[in-house]
């Protein structure tokens, strides 16, 4: 304040005070418009003078986010889990996306960290000085906020671009599909423990604009543990599973009475098609397609 108040002395004084305070008022200004500011699922505020150059991802879901947007020569190093696109096979791998190791993680350098809430590394990377992004999708729209929460910091102006694309996608799949599809309910188990995908979770929202129902309501949350008896009773139409957990499906009691395995109508799928499908990112449209051809052959 001192500065513009000390320009009313003279005229020359106040000429050069003038244009001193216009030279200060103008970097300050310009160096506030430098600082990235993202707010984490945490509710933790992370500041960046300039955007990240060197960046560790362990979640598969935020590695394929940071390559949409056009940057994936960032990544330094990733979670043993993300391997999409293929030119990350070259890339460092850390760890798993919960326990990531520390030390592997610090040797890399990273200007920023990229990983779930649940991970159980942000403090000790963040006593050491390692900025931390937690971010957890589990629906749709948390899938667009963390695009562009990631646009904002890779400064991509193109986030929406990216975004109607994908609905584009899944729009497409929906009309490929025959009415009779809107009568079957669904059962899409994530893991065997059972985990299934619910109602509210990002699999259940593309289920449901592909016009099938989900045996799973939003009212248990996106990706509940159920009682096996639970999905007996429910007696689904069509099963969704990964291979893994396709082997075990007949022995579980009571199973083979549901409808969906007496008329033949699980869809198994491939490693790389559970990839797809598990993964809250860019290639939910992929998944829509996947999910439709499941939905078409047992209609």
């Amino acid at each position: 304040m001192n500065v513009f108040l000390n320009c009313r002395v003279l005229n020359y004084r106040v000429l050069v005070c003038v244009l001193w305070a216009s030279f200060f008022s103008a970097n300050f200004f310009a160096n506030a418009a430098q600082t990235i500011e993202i707010i984490d699922d945490r509710n933790v505020s992370v500041q960046f003078k300039q955007a990240p150059l060197r960046i560790v991802s362990v979640l598969p879901s935020l590695t394929e986010s940071v390559c949409a947007l056009g940057h994936c020569q960032r990544l330094v190093g990733v979670d043993r889990y993300s391997n999409f696109p293929t030119s990350l096979a070259s890339l460092p791998r850390v760890g798993g996306s919960l326990d990531p190791s520390i030390e592997a993680i610090a040797a890399l350098k990273p200007d920023v960290v990229l990983m779930s809430v649940a991970s159980r590394a942000a403090e000790r990377l963040q006593a050491l000085g390692i900025k931390v992004l937690a971010m957890e999708p589990k629906n749709q729209a948390d899938v667009h906020r963390i695009l562009l929460k990631l646009g904002q910091l890779l400064e991509v102006n193109e986030v929406d671009t990216i975004w109607q694309e994908m609905n584009k996608g899944i729009d497409a799949a929906a009309k490929s599909l025959p009415a009779s599809v809107k009568k079957m309910r669904v059962y899409f188990e994530v893991s065997n423990a059972p985990f299934a995908a619910g109602e509210s979770s990002f699999i259940g929202e593309t289920l449901q604009r592909l016009g099938a129902g989900n045996i799973v309501p939003a009212a248990l949350g996106p990706f509940p543990k159920l009682n096996p008896e639970f999905i007996v009773r429910a007696n689904p139409d069509v099963i969704m599973i990964s291979e893994r957990g396709f082997s075990a499906l007949a022995a579980r009691p009571g199973w083979s009475a549901i409808r969906a395995l007496r008329e033949n109508r699980v869809c198994v799928f491939t490693a790389a098609e559970s990839d797809v499908l598990v993964r809250p990112g860019p290639r939910m449209a992929d998944a829509a397609w996947i999910m439709a051809k499941c939905l078409k052959s047992k209609a």
